[in-house]
């Protein structure tokens, strides 16, 4: 049996932030630095990491979908970048913060710091575990209304390793006090699911707001949502009352 879910762990890019609508322009922007200007090798690098060269759309458990800065900077490297890790990575990182400031950028709900509030009204906890940068997630976060309402935010850099490695779990049980079964972990991508299946979480919920689909989620997520929005009604059926505590699965 479960244990009562007191803590929920978000992914940030497709499970809080419209995904398509942020990443699309940056990922160019990106590809073309790392190319050196040169557009054949640009749409290569956007192939290599899973996003179609024309539409921009990202595949699903790809590396603009899950992974972080140096594994994406590692792969165009050897997809012909003419640049050295220690060049691209911060540069990438540096193009990917300006998201803080895109025109486009979308939440998945329509005023997900309301939603973060009755959360936490309920008495859990909450955290965001991304494969983006610390800094920007945090901008992000603020620029919703959301960074003083969790308790805990990592990314790729902030020492708890990288999905689908557990460390970002552990650094939010560590920080909140819970064990990793009382925790119910959110994301659009088998990465988010696989890391909280290795870290023992209590509950895997798959959305489908971002890359992933029924399908891609399938065997790893307990169960999909079309958003972060049907969390209340996923709690309240199943009893998690204003207290926290409940039983998610028997």
């Amino acid at each position: 049996m479960t244990a009562g879910i007191r803590g929920i762990l978000f992914d940030k890019d497709g499970t809080l932030i419209d995904f398509n609508s942020t990443w699309v322009p940056l990922n160019r922007e990106a590809a073309l630095f790392a190319a050196a200007g040169d557009p054949d090798l640009a749409r290569r690098l956007l192939e290599v990491a899973g996003a179609d060269p024309d539409s921009g759309i990202v595949r699903a458990d790809s590396l603009f979908a899950a992974g972080a800065t140096p594994e994406i900077a590692a792969a165009w490297i050897a997809a012909g970048s003419p640049y050295d890790l220690d060049l691209l990575v911060p540069e990438i990182d540096r193009i990917f913060q300006s998201a803080t400031s895109a025109v486009a950028i979308r939440p998945t709900v329509a005023d997900p710091a309301a939603l973060f509030r009755r959360l936490r009204g309920r008495g859990l906890k909450l955290g965001v575990a991304s494969s983006d940068g610390e800094v920007a997630i945090r901008a992000t976060l603020a620029m919703f209304g959301l960074l003083d309402l969790v308790d805990f935010v990592a990314g790729y850099d902030s020492g708890h390793g990288h999905k689908p490695n557990p460390g970002m779990v552990y650094g939010f049980c560590d920080a909140t006090g819970l064990p990793p079964g009382a925790v119910l972990m959110v994301g659009d991508n088998r990465h988010d699911m696989a890391m909280g299946r290795a870290a023992g979480v209590g509950l895997c919920v798959g959305v489908l707001s971002g890359t992933g689909t029924a399908a891609t989620l399938a065997g790893l997520a307990d169960l999909c949502l079309p958003d972060i929005g049907g969390l209340e009604a996923l709690l309240d059926s199943t009893g998690n009352g204003p207290d926290g505590i409940g039983r998610l699965l028997d």
